[in-house]
């Protein structure tokens, strides 16, 4: 007993738990499993014994790393600049062939990019390449010459070349040569860059592939595990020892907006590589470099500001996860090329995280938190065993080539999709709390789709890892609504007073405008010829019955006969099919049904084509 309080135990804490569940079994509603197959109880206990997780010098700021996507070498360098007066630690420069790139980017000559780089001080800040298609050995060798040209000693410079074959292979779907070939040249460009006196890592295994065409937060990590191993191999027989292959490597992964899920994929990366580099016979691992990106996957183009609260979220979580670096994608990102808007507060949101809020000050601040320890702990497991599947199938390359990761990877997005439908996974200003009328948001150019012919023949083929955006079912509904001629309307047939239709007139209005069926609300009907006035003096051709079951056995059947006759062309009902089983309904929306389905089905009724 301290300061004259008894010592709480577990056991006390489960007592009250049992109070507040009145009954119900704990393990249904406390304990929880991830899309990864593990259990989480939402009340383990402490990690006494826990220590801080190696990775980021204690008390050291991360760096801010901004996006240089502009596809115009002079706006290119101007964003740079600014970025850099504007306070941020280095720049990524982003080019046209570059799976990030999507749609914009540099073009791969050297004048881009000395153009890209004029007047930067690459002896201040950081520098990180992002290129794909092959391309990483041809713009590394182009920027060591203007390096060489600007007479700078590569050894104070902190370049991250970004040499990464395998992301290429699997963004593109082909591959020039076979593997042996493209580990044996990504060996020569090692070395030769080492020769030349640079020591920042720069070869790359990179999760935001993986990440944006559906892993799992298990899978993500396996694939950049099994990619850094496939590279420390070829490394390794270049002529460099592990230790110096195990350097000259970095991983980028990707942060999204469940907070502590993003915190244990960091700090679990950090205990796979050690564990993977112990293994290989390195007796004291160096940390890995990390670099965290937030999430394009739960961007979104509708009610685009939510994506600033989203990126914050990530970058927290990446923050303090343990992150070396760390890039916000600006809030307009998927609706096209960002403006100055957008990228300062995508900057800024990080030096208040770090600045105003002193999230770098503590060392892994997680450490011996008993949630996050466990969820730690089980998603490490679960991409050991993802890791070791891909290594019996003869390593990353050859489970891309043989079909294996890409069904793996296609049975998580199916099911995380299956839950986006039924909005198991909401999404905030798209899917839920839609805002119809939305002031647009400006960018510098629109979004356009990557100008990528087919992939090109090569000795080595698999299929691509393509990215998606959760809200791209919902945005495509939305899009074809809002190209009607008239703005698509729903009735809401609110039958009885405001506490019998107020829960599920929300529910309905809130469900169809997410698909860019407007729903205005009213104070409810209490006669039959009050509802079918009402919708003929709308503008709508469609309606929905949204009231309590109790009146529903009562009114629907009547209701739903007296619409129809009226000129509805479909009526649905909020609830379930039980709650009006003889009523001429031709659809029931309840939480939990498919919501796209139900939507798809609206449109059709309107006559809404979709593109």
């Amino acid at each position: 007993m301290e300061h004259g309080f008894p010592e709480a135990t577990r056991e006390d804490w489960l007592r009250l738990v049992e109070g507040v569940l009145k009954g119900a079994p704990y393990n249904n509603r406390m304990v929880a499993r991830t899309r990864d197959g593990f259990t989480l109880d939402a009340l383990p206990p402490r990690r006494l014994d826990a220590a801080p997780i190696a990775g980021r010098a204690p008390g050291t700021r991360w760096r801010v790393i901004s996006r240089i996507e502009h596809p115009d070498p002079a706006a290119a360098n101007a964003q740079a600049l600014e970025d850099l007066e504007g306070g941020v630690d280095g720049i990524a420069l982003i080019f046209a062939s570059a799976p990030s790139a999507r749609g914009f980017g540099l073009p791969e000559t050297s004048e881009a990019i000395s153009g890209a780089l004029d007047g930067v001080m690459l002896d201040l800040a950081a520098l990180r390449v992002e290129a794909g298609r092959f391309q990483g050995r041809n713009i590394a060798l182009a920027l060591a010459a203007l390096v060489e040209k600007q007479g700078l000693p590569p050894t104070t410079l902190d370049i991250r070349f970004g040499l990464d074959p395998i992301g290429d292979f699997a963004a593109l779907g082909a591959a020039p040569i076979e593997w042996e070939g493209l580990s044996a040249r990504l060996g020569q460009t090692v070395t030769t860059l080492h020769s030349r006196g640079y020591r920042a890592p720069m070869v790359r295994a990179d999760g935001r592939i993986h990440h944006a065409a559906g892993a799992t937060d298990a899978q993500e990590l396996a694939a950049i595990l099994a990619t850094a191993v496939a590279y420390l191999g070829a490394l390794e027989a270049a002529g460099l020892d592990l230790e110096a292959a195990a350097r000259s490597i970095e991983a980028t992964i990707t942060a999204d907006v469940v907070q502590f899920a993003t915190m244990a994929k960091l700090r679990a990366l950090r205990l796979l590589w050690r564990t993977a580099l112990q293994e290989c016979g390195v007796k004291e691992p160096p940390p890995l470099a990390i670099h965290a990106e937030t999430a394009w996957r739960s961007l979104t183009r509708r009610d685009a500001h939510v994506n600033l609260l989203r990126g914050t979220l990530a970058a927290f979580a990446a923050g303090v996860g343990g992150a070396d670096s760390l890039t916000v994608l600006p809030f307009t990102e998927a609706l096209g090329l960002p403006d100055a808007f957008a990228r300062r507060l995508a900057r800024n949101t990080q030096f208040v995280l770090m600045e105003e809020s002193n999230l770098h000050r503590v060392a892994d601040p997680a450490a011996g938190s008993g949630a996050v320890e466990e969820h730690t702990d089980k998603l490490a497991q679960a991409a050991w065993e993802l890791f070791r599947a891909i290594e019996r199938e003869g390593g990353m390359v050859e489970a891309l080539a043989s079909g294996m990761w890409h069904a793996t990877i296609e049975v998580a997005r199916t099911a995380r999709m299956k839950d986006v439908a039924t909005r198991r996974e909401p999404i905030t200003g798209t899917s839920e709390f839609p805002l119809l009328g939305e002031t647009k948001v400006t960018v510098l150019a629109p979004a356009v789709t990557p100008p990528f012919g087919p992939p090109p023949e090569g000795a080595l083929l698999c299929e691509p890892l393509v990215p998606h955006r959760l809200a791209e079912p919902f945005e495509r509904l939305r899009d074809t609504a809002e190209r009607a001629s008239t703005p698509p309307q729903i009735f809401l047939a609110n039958l009885g007073d405001h506490a019998a239709f107020a829960a599920r007139a929300g529910f309905a209005k809130n469900l169809f405008e997410a698909g860019g069926i407007l729903a205005p609300m009213n104070n409810g009907f209490a006669a039959l010829k009050d509802v079918v006035a009402a919708f003929r003096a709308s503008d709508a051709r469609i309606a929905c019955l949204c009231s309590s079951d109790a009146l529903y056995a009562e009114r629907a059947a009547a209701t739903a006969a007296a619409l129809k006759a009226a000129g509805a062309r479909a009526v649905w009902l909020a609830g379930k099919q039980e709650a009006a089983p003889d009523a001429a309904i031709d659809g029931f929306v309840f939480a939990g049904c498919d919501t796209l389905a139900a939507l798809g089905a609206a449109h059709r009724h309107l006559g809404l084509n979709s593109p």
